[in-house]
């Protein structure tokens, strides 16, 4: 069943550190807390040159000043920003030897440049909002990042945000347009993307969301799950609601707030991630060693829902969610998934549920269809197809006529 998996996580490599510094423009010695690197929470330059770094132990006015005099003579409008307590929240030490950056953040730009139009959105960090460039008349997302909220500054997850961003740049990953500061508050500038697949899969009756436009919208999602992947990042909240669309029925991965990289050395992670529904069984079982394949299962989990107009697992708690698993997919074993019962949240006394075949839960999606989604989730991670392999699946190249999204999202957008 299995035509691929997840990319393997690299063993250490002692060359890694110093290529990756070199490539950043940044001097060799930095300081590393906890003795492990994290590829993407230091960017190299979108433009593919050198970006001057802010010194952690020069004072940063005087520092700025510097900054500012040598871009404005290598014709670079702007200073790169050096966020207040970054350095803590990155993991780092406040007098660390060496230097970090986000290349080409504009510190001087003014806010003033841009009309909020409305609030379309509120989370935990800040609010975004649907504004318009006076100048240009460009539509943007402003996610104002309220930096009073952490007693050490930049919350993390817009540090992950916004250096991974830098990096991933792909027709189906949205645009980071700018990083903009002004006294409390960061402002991360997207492009404007008016709907999400939850929002149109609710506003769209079932008639009009063809196979055709689901296949579609399946493969521009693994198309940008596998960039993803192929750079070394998880994503680790894929769901419905991050998943924006264009005007031209583009699929756009959003919201890398919860996003890491990951590389050398092979390290632990939180399990409170990944919105409940979309969660992976082996975070449920509180596996704190995963990599790829929880994106993968997210995928699975969109898939069906894409085809079903309903969510496949819709748990209201950890166990519920576990549960709702175990009796559409069979209770796990080690014949099933080998290793399950060492994870730390696995019981013995779980229910035994026996599999529930395919046909039932999506009796209107083919065989290739249904065999795609069975290797989208299965149990064990190391089973689970790579979006790499995904994407050439015999799903994916059936003779009949591929679906326009262009044509499709428009008429959506225009009646």
């Amino acid at each position: 069943m299995r035509s691929g998996g997840p990319p393997a996580l690299c063993s250490p490599s002692p060359s890694w550190l110093g290529t990756r510094q070199a490539a950043w423009g940044c001097p060799p010695g930095l300081g590393w807390a906890r003795g492990r690197p994290s590829s993407g929470q230091f960017p190299r330059d979108g433009g593919g040159g050198q970006e001057p770094c802010l010194s952690l132990g020069v004072p940063a006015g005087r520092a700025r000043r510097a900054l500012r005099a040598k871009r404005l003579r290598a014709g670079k409008p702007g200073v790169p920003w050096r966020p207040r307590g970054a350095a803590q929240a990155l993991g780092l030490g406040a007098s660390a030897p060496g230097a970090v950056c986000f290349p080409g953040s504009s510190a001087d730009m003014d806010m003033d440049m841009f009309q909020k139009v409305e609030k379309i959105g509120e989370g935990t960090y800040g609010v975004v909002y649907k504004a318009k460039n006076k100048e240009t008349g460009q539509l943007v997302a402003l996610k104002k990042i309220r930096l009073d909220q952490e007693t050490e500054g930049v919350p993390s997850t817009a540090i992950r945000e916004i250096s991974l961003l830098k990096e991933l740049k792909h027709p189906n990953i949205v645009r980071l347009l700018d990083v903009m500061h002004k006294e409390k508050k960061l402002y991360l500038v997207f492009e404007f993307l008016s709907q999400d697949l939850k929002k149109f899969m609710d506003s769209t009756p079932a008639s009009e969301l063809p196979l055709h436009l689901v296949k579609s919208y399946l493969f521009q999602l693994l198309q940008g799950v596998n960039f993803c992947h192929s750079h070394r990042v998880i994503h680790r909240d894929l769901k419905p609601q991050n998943l924006l669309i264009s005007e031209l029925g583009a699929i756009k991965l959003a919201d890398f707030g919860l996003a890491r990289a990951f590389g050398v050395p092979l390290r632990t992670y939180t399990h409170e991630v990944v919105t409940l529904w979309y969660r992976a069984p082996e975070i449920l079982l509180g596996s704190k060693f995963y990599s790829t394949a929880v994106d993968i299962w997210s995928v699975g989990c969109i898939f069906a829902e894409m085809v079903t107009r309903r969510a496949l697992f819709p748990g209201d708690s950890e166990i519920d969610q576990l549960f709702r698993i175990f009796r559409t997919l069979g209770t796990p074993s080690e014949a099933t998934w080998p290793g399950v019962t060492q994870l730390p949240d696995y019981k013995s006394s779980f229910p035994k549920w026996t599999r529930k075949g395919l046909e039932e839960i999506v009796p209107n999606l083919g065989q290739e269809g249904r065999d795609l989604l069975t290797q989208l989730l299965q149990y064990s991670p190391s089973q689970r197809i790579s979006a790499k392999a995904a994407l050439a699946h015999a799903y994916f190249s059936s003779t009949e006529t591929p679906p326009d999204p262009h044509r499709c999202a428009l008429e959506h957008f225009c009646r």
